[in-house]
């Protein structure tokens, strides 16, 4: 009757307190009515006694009606939602008027104990059911409190009675004291007690009128616990979960009361088995799922590790693993925390590297449920973000856990996976192909095509599907032509630094190398990076920022593009391979990357800043290779060494002949590429004009007095001049190319470029020599012709620094100007033999005592060899084919660039001191008929 009417004054819009004090008034007023009726009835009657207990009779009838069976309940609270607010306001009214003496009266009049059982386990069911089917609004504060109190008191009356009857050796009933931890957990728990909630008014008047009701109920949790003595074990681990989330609570003095249970759940376990093993992984797993979902802090995990470190030292024998399972806990923690802080923020970026963090901590822990299932969280959201490279290699890490065998899945099930996967091998077969489809999109065929030949292996000589091998081998045949076909431009890398206390702790103080978008710039990157720290600042400097940034506690980002250092390949070593096929190798499983910052040392020259241009370089290491799981790794060293103005020289040099000769190789190539590119680059080469040249260089380090105050560069010296002098023969291939693809409104500026050439090529052949690059033929599968093979500079430029004693002198000569067959055959028989990628430059340890004699034409073009020649040695007689096996031998290396040979003609002037060159080089060179 009083329900309708209150909903009908809400409508009306009628006050919330008025309305629930109506109804709360209706309510007492008919019960104490009922009440008072019965009570005068007794009252001063003939058989008071008799007519007492009826009344008593007639209270315990109507808390029958008011405390329902199973039956009863669920067709009560099935109902529609004004008849389920009409049961429970009713029943929280009869029980805001029961005493202890009710509570007492009632338990005792159940005449066996199985009915009193059969009571509590349905009332504690009831309970639990109706505080997580909330009746009323949220915002009926007064209504939920008034409720929360009443059942409190119910609770803790059903709990005496559980110590009381429930509790002996003989007695004890399991299934009812877990329902009873249950439910008091449950109402501790529920959203309307959690006063942090509230606004401070709200909640300052809640705890005046109702106290905090958690605290209360968390410590009967606590001396329930207790009670239970040795039946304690047989909780473990079905009531961690349960205390866990009731410990997560975010009240200070329910933590400190409850985290101990978590101790004496340790020992108790640790007593019986000499472990906790059940408890530590039951925890590991529910917090997991309890702070992704909203609970626990900092202060929750420093409570933790201080009340449990504190527990566990007082027991000598569970202070070690105790110590090990409280680091376990708390590192976890951190990890579960700065998760969730970046979980929903709109730039995954931070969750990804979380996410890393949390599937490395399982996997090192060894937890392989909670591993994987991080590992498709990271996937999906590499997917979402179409970095499908890294989406292939989480995929990957995955598949690698699974065997090529029959035997059943025991991980559950992730992803979008097919439930008919049962086995490893039809699970794993599904990843591989889902892998090589990521690769596929990420443009990473190289690696799409490892997964293909393993599953190649399978379908070949493991189960002999010839059908699925012809499928995979002829996408594997797609990904080796799109490696040759399809662009693939070269990521840019990066390296951010976070400083400062204000980031998370996963990013404070620390500097990793990020790895670009395709065709992403570093300002389009640096935006990227700052939007989810508006309130960051950019440093300026590249250098490492001192204690007042790191220490200070606003954020600092610092942000500058990095080159990878690329690891030599054995397997390309003097081998002519295309560019399309290196290029990917120089960008793609790098581990270290490099910054180079110039710096003025000693006076500076205003005319030549070369001369006193030093370069500090620090060469960072990351964790893990790039591309990997993620898109950026954290750097784990750093290296800094410091390049003197002429190493800087020759280095920059060695770039500039590398371009070129990359250039070339595009072109010929894909004869459709735009020639603009070319232009400027030969351009601002051979045009002093435009870069100056390097004449520069010449002022500043072949000058005698150079040479006298460091004789130790001779060497670099001659190594630079050498590097110059190649330059030449590299400059006129591109400029042949250059005219021959050039449009005719452009003429005039390549004829500019030709004598500005032939002025260079005059200058830099009568100083330093004469280079040539003679081209060849690529034989190998009709390619074109090409210089498809770029050396190794890095050996190359370390190769002078080895000081060898010369045994054997070339003489350099003047070129002869007679017809072209004797120019070339005076050229044999007079210079030097020597090529800009020759063996020469990798190895000078041996001595040339003897000539060899030459091997077959066709051995040395199936070697790719360039042809070259080479003059004799004066006073040297030839030597036989014994002497010649004596020498080292070379087989298998290439001497020079496919598609080019090369050799030195003489200069007008002498040519710096010769070096000791390695007698397989000449069997090379030399023609038929020459030996």
């Amino acid at each position: 009757t009083a329900v309708p009417i209150l909903q009908e004054l809400i409508e009306r819009g009628e006050e919330e307190d008025a309305c629930i004090a109506l109804l709360s008034n209706i309510l007492e007023v008919l019960y104490k009515a009922h009440k008072v009726k019965v009570a005068s009835a007794c009252k001063g009657k003939p058989g008071g006694t008799a007519r007492e207990g009826h009344a008593k009779k007639h209270i315990q009838l109507l808390l029958d009606q008011l405390l329902p069976t199973v039956n009863r309940r669920v067709i009560v609270l099935e109902r529609e939602s004004s008849l389920r607010s009409h049961y429970v306001a009713c029943m929280t009214a009869m029980l805001s008027q029961m005493d202890a003496e009710h509570y007492s009266s009632y338990i005792a009049a159940f005449p066996s104990r199985p009915e009193l059982m059969d009571f509590l386990m349905e009332t504690f069911i009831l309970f639990k059911d109706l505080i997580g089917k909330t009746v009323y609004p949220s915002d009926w504060v007064v209504m939920n409190m008034v409720q929360n109190r009443e059942f409190l008191r119910a609770i803790n009356h059903f709990a005496a009675t559980l110590r009381e009857t429930f509790l002996q050796q003989s007695s004890f009933e399991l299934q009812l004291w877990n329902n009873y931890f249950h439910l008091a957990v449950a109402f501790l728990t529920q959203d309307s007690l959690q006063l942090e909630n509230f606004s401070q008014a709200k909640r300052t008047s809640i705890l005046a009128k109702y106290g905090d009701m958690r605290a209360t109920i968390g410590a009967a949790i606590r001396d329930m616990w207790y009670n239970l003595g040795h039946r304690k074990i047989e909780f473990i681990p079905a009531m961690v979960g349960p205390i866990l989330e009731m410990t997560l609570v975010p009240e200070l003095e329910l933590r400190r009361a409850t985290i101990p249970i978590f101790f004496d759940m340790m020992l108790c376990e640790y007593q019986l088995t000499e472990s906790f093993s059940r408890f530590e992984d039951e925890i590991l797993r529910k917090l997991d799922s309890e702070v992704e979902g909203g609970r626990g802090d900092e202060q929750y995990k420093q409570l933790f590790e201080s009340i449990l470190l504190d527990c566990c030292r007082g027991h000598p024998e569970l202070a070690e693993p105790g110590e090990n399972f409280v680091a376990l806990v708390t590192g976890l923690l951190e990890r579960l925390l700065d998760y969730r802080a970046v979980m929903n923020d709109e730039n995954k970026t931070y969750s990804m590297s979380c996410t890393v963090n949390l599937l490395n901590f399982y996997k090192e822990i060894d937890r392989q449920a909670m591993y994987i299932r991080y590992l498709y969280k990271l996937k999906d959201l590499h997917v979402s973000y179409e970095n499908y490279t890294e989406g292939a290699y989480t995929l990957l890490l995955h598949a690698r856990l699974l065997k090529w065998s029959d035997e059943p899945n025991t991980a559950p099930m992730q992803g979008s996976h097919s439930p008919s996967l049962h086995t490893q091998r039809q699970l794993k077969e599904a990843l591989y192909n889902q892998i090589i489809s990521y690769f596929d999109q990420g443009k990473m065929w190289e690696e799409a095509i490892h997964i293909c030949k393993e599953l190649a292996e399978q379908y070949e000589s493991e189960i002999f599907n010839y059908e699925m091998l012809s499928n995979i081998l002829q996408r594997e045949a797609k990904f080796y032509e799109k490696i040759l076909k399809v662009l693939r431009p070269s990521p840019d890398y990066f390296a951010v630094g976070y400083y400062g206390q204000g980031f998370p702790t996963f990013l404070r103080n620390k500097v990793f190398i990020y790895r670009g978008k395709e065709y992403e710039r570093r300002e389009d990157f640096e935006m990227r990076l700052l939007s989810p720290f508006p309130n960051a600042e950019k440093l300026k400097s590249t250098s490492p920022p001192g204690q007042d940034v790191t220490a200070s506690p606003g954020q600092y980002i610092q942000c500058f593009t990095v080159q990878p250092v690329e690891e030599a390949k054995v397997r390309f070593k003097d081998r002519s391979i295309p560019e399309q096929i290196t290029n990917f190798y120089k960008a793609n499983h790098v581990q270290s990357f490099s910054y180079s910052r110039p710096f003025q040392k000693g006076p500076k020259d205003p005319d030549n800043e070369f001369a006193t241009m030093w370069i500090e370089r620090t060469t960072f290491t990351t964790a893990y290779p790039l591309p990997g799981i993620l898109r950026w790794f954290a750097v784990t060293s750093t290296a800094t060494t410091i390049i003197s103005p002429l190493e800087n020289a020759i280095e920059t040099m060695t770039r500039t002949n590398e371009k070129i000769l990359s250039e070339i190789n595009r072109h010929q190539n894909d004869p459709s590429l735009p020639v603009n590119p070319l232009s400027m680059l030969l351009n601002g080469i051979v045009d002093p004009a435009v870069m100056g040249g390097f004449a520069k260089y010449e002022t500043a380090f072949f000058q005698a007095s150079y040479l006298q105050e460091h004789p130790e560069d001779q060497a670099s010296v001659e190594r630079l001049k050498d590097l110059i002098a190649w330059q030449t023969p590299l400059l006129a291939e591109g400029i042949r190319i250059h005219g021959q693809k050039v449009p005719e409104d452009l003429r005039p500026f390549h004829e500019r470029m030709e004598q500005c050439f032939k002025q260079l090529r005059t200058k830099v052949e009568s100083q330093y020599g004469v280079r040539e690059m003679i081209s060849l033929e690529d034989r190998r599968g009709g390619r074109p012709r090409s210089m498809t093979w770029v050396p190794e500079w890095e050996r190359l430029s370390r190769a002078a620094d080895r000081q060898v004693p010369t045994e054997a002198t070339l003489t350099p000569r003047p070129v002869a100007h007679g017809p072209e067959g004797e120019e070339r055959r005076g050229e044999r028989k007079e210079n030097r033999s020597s090529t800009f990628f020759g063996q020469w430059w990798q190895e000078r340890r041996q001595s040339v005592s003897e000539h060899l004699e030459p091997k077959d034409e066709r051995q040395r073009l199936s070697r790719n060899t360039s042809e070259s020649s080479t003059g004799s040695l004066e006073g040297r007689p030839p030597a036989s084919r014994e002497a010649a096996s004596a020498q080292p031998s070379t087989a298998g290396l290439s001497l020079s660039p496919p598609g080019f040979g090369g050799r030195v003609k003489s200069a007008s002037k002498a040519l710096p001191p010769p070096r000791r060159i390695n007698p397989a080089v000449y069997e090379t060179f030399l023609e038929p008929g020459e030996a």
